[in-house]
């Protein structure tokens, strides 16, 4: 085991690419075990990749690539400003606004913290936000995707973990929602302290007949995570299925609703999905050989009989895991936590009584938080780069919306209901 986890750390340590990193420490252990043939390590790489459930991924980023230049992603952002053209801070409040609308269309918080700079970025920066403010306002929001579905981190919890990707899903919504208030209510404060944007008391109260007619523009973004959990509830289609389904509805949205889905735009989508998939894949087939060197070193037990040393209660038992994975999250990759931990800890989990379901949310919010911490997150430096952001100045101006994001997340550890309450109601409660 010694030997798996040196060679992790030390070829993380030299900058390798993560899906190297894993895959080398993996094949590193098969070939210094007499008794574990190296070829079986090349068979993990591919049986890693035969999975009817992995077809959910990249369908659900092609259908989020198409939605972001069919016109759904435009209409989205015309909603979020008339809903917070007279708060304080109501630029950046487009950005809490959005990534909840969002959640349904990317599915990856590092791709719309990536675009909400690009679209917000330079408008916040004309009317006098500090770019620390500016990165972190757009980084940190994008946190909500996490959980709205359809969640890549979700997906792929659900696979590992073989938990009930329709029940993810659907307890995804009410935590989503919930970040969306809590750092609403941030932006509301800090925007207030630091006498960014205020209020234009100049226009007029929203009406009813413009609510109305923005939302008529944007229902076909609205209705999608919606469609999505019942189709799935009364069996229109499996998880894996829903990914597919996701596709032709942005087609049929981009092409004959909004009719802004050109030839040129299917190209951009389908070469950028290519390369994201590219990317993840290759870290979901590298993973085989790790994980299975981790089985065979029986890592699970031995984590679960050190933490089970330190407490038994439900609750206690996910903060000292979350607090692990916050950490874990800040130097390796969200998927890679989601396919190396989720083994290990849901098992623990479930003995302890806890929902697989509740924790998976708790999992994929500060699993996903981590691509927008210091030192190596992905979406921190995106996002700082499109703007030339310091990344200090960045970290500095974070530090209410991490407090914000921890604070909800101790209240869902605390209140499952809130988490479980809509899974319950559409699947009803397991046995």
């Amino acid at each position: 085991m010694s030997l798996l986890l040196l060679c992790f750390v030390a070829f993380l340590v030299l900058g390798m690419p993560i899906a190297f990193v894993i895959g080398l420490a993996g094949f590193a252990y098969f070939l210094s075990q007499s008794m574990l043939p190296f070829e079986a390590a090349v068979q993990m790489i591919v049986l890693q990749s035969q999975s009817f459930a992995f077809l959910a991924v990249p369908f659900f980023i092609f259908a989020g690539n198409l939605m972001n230049v069919s016109g759904i992603t435009s209409r989205l952002l015309s909603l979020a400003r008339l809903l917070t053209r007279r708060m304080y801070g109501g630029t950046a409040q487009i950005s809490v606004v959005m990534s909840t609308l969002m959640g349904g269309v990317s599915g990856s918080a590092t791709a719309d913290a990536a675009m909400e700079t690009r679209i917000l970025g330079p408008e916040m920066m004309r009317i006098g936000y500090s770019k620390g403010y500016i990165c972190a306002v757009n980084c940190i929001t994008a946190l909500i995707t996490a959980t709205i579905p359809p969640s890549l981190g979700l997906i792929i919890f659900g696979f590992v973990g073989e938990v009930s990707i329709g029940r993810l899903f659907a307890a995804g919504i009410i935590p989503g929602i919930l970040m969306m208030f809590f750092l609403m209510a941030t932006t509301s404060i800090t925007s207030r302290i630091q006498r960014y944007d205020p209020p234009k008391r100049d226009l007029p109260p929203l009406s009813l007949r413009e609510l109305f007619e923005n939302l008529k523009e944007s229902i076909w973004a609205l209705l999608f995570p919606i469609i999505l959990i019942i189709g799935i509830r009364f069996g229109v289609f499996t998880p894996s299925e829903s990914g597919a389904f996701a596709v032709v509805y942005a087609l049929i949205v981009g092409k004959f609703v909004y009719k802004e889905l050109t030839w040129e735009n299917f190209k951009s989508a389908l070469i950028t999905t290519v390369k994201d998939n590219g990317a993840i894949m290759l870290i979901i087939a590298m993973s085989g050989p790790f994980s299975y060197a981790i089985t065979w070193v029986q890592l699970p037990s031995i984590m679960s009989r050190f933490i089970f040393g330190i407490t038994e209660n439900p609750q206690l038992l996910a903060l000292i895991m979350l607090g692990f994975l916050f950490i874990s999250g800040m130097f390796v990759d969200s998927n890679v936590n989601f396919l190396l931990l989720t083994p290990i800890f849901l098992p623990m989990i479930t003995r302890a009584g806890m929902d697989p379901v509740h924790f998976g949310v708790l999992m994929a919010t500060i699993v996903t938080l981590g691509v927008m911490t210091p030192p190596i997150g992905s979406a921190l430096y995106t996002v700082c780069g499109i703007i030339n952001c310091p990344p200090e100045e960045y970290t500095k101006a974070s530090l209410p919306f991490l407090g914000a994001v921890v604070l909800e997340l101790a209240i869902l550890v605390f209140l499952p209901d809130l988490v479980l309450w809509i899974p319950n109601m559409v699947f009803g409660v397991p046995h």
